[in-house]
């Protein structure tokens, strides 16, 4: 399967989707950060679509992509991507996620085969407990706000956003998000609101994986700090750590020194 560059909206249980593809060889499928959308990962197929095929669809609400009829859940952008899969034909992928993809790939990779999973501040990897409960509750009245139209939302979504994205090569992108503030807060809230249940701890699904993994962590994320999950990566069975500059996405944040890695060890796998 392979495609020199195409992007089409696809019907997946319930869900319009929109699918960019591009490259050619073993296929990567790239699940993006809630807020975000699949354009975060265009540097790494501009480095790399000469040895894989890149798959990355917007998340309902994201992007291109069309609302959904259910909320903002790892478990439910699962089962988006297992129907993607699906759809496409596509067998034993490699699922690069990023935030709540990360969690969606833990899901997918824990009940379909996969050649091998990369992590990219993944979500699933806390216990899910009361200092857990109390940070997500504090975004999730962050996002209420913004989706009630308080005036001071925006300023404050793009601080937020400079401590999320810190490196100057995620600018272009983190601009885009700050933009889409408004429109973005009630699936932001959704996502927040779902962070603080019991089932969006992972680590015993992560801890069960077979899969090759790669886990690329930004060294100074404030979301999901490398110390909160460092319990959760020593359980893995077969997992590799790199660390970059950079605040949440490391893909993004030093797009040249991730590709470069990627295609290493992707490669072998």
């Amino acid at each position: 399967m392979s495609s020199c560059g195409a992007a089409a909206g696809l019907a997946i249980d319930g869900a319009d989707l929109w699918v960019r593809r591009r490259g050619a060889g073993s296929p990567v499928v790239c699940l993006h950060s809630v807020g975000h959308d699949g354009r975060d990962f265009e540097g790494l197929a501009d480095r790399c679509s000469d040895a894989f095929e890149f798959i990355c669809p917007d998340w309902p609400g994201h992007g291109r992509s069309g609302p959904d009829y259910a909320p903002v859940s790892a478990a439910r952008y699962a089962q988006l991507v297992d129907g993607l899969l699906d759809k496409l034909g596509i067998a034993n992928p490699i699922l690069v996620g990023n935030s709540i993809g990360g969690s969606a790939a833990i899901l997918c990779a824990s009940r379909r085969p996969v050649r091998g999973l990369v992590l990219c501040d993944s979500g699933g990897l806390v216990a899910v407990n009361a200092a857990v409960r109390a940070f997500c509750s504090v975004f999730e009245r962050l996002f209420i706000a913004g989706a009630r139209g308080a005036s001071w939302y925006p300023a404050v979504f793009a601080l937020y956003y400079r401590l999320v994205l810190t490196e100057p090569p995620a600018r272009a992108r983190r601009g885009d998000i700050i933009a889409g503030a408004r429109r973005l807060a009630p699936l932001l809230r959704q996502a927040w609101a779902s962070f603080a249940r019991p089932d969006a701890d992972l680590r015993a699904a992560a801890a069960a994986l077979d899969a090759p993994i790669w886990v690329a962590w930004a060294r100074s994320d404030r979301l999901i700090p490398l110390a909160m999950v460092r319990p959760a990566l020593d359980r893995l069975q077969n997992a590799r750590l790199s660390l970059f500059r950079g605040g949440h996405s490391p893909f993004l944040e030093q797009p040249d020194a991730f590709a470069a890695e990627f295609q290493e060890i992707a490669g072998r796998w």
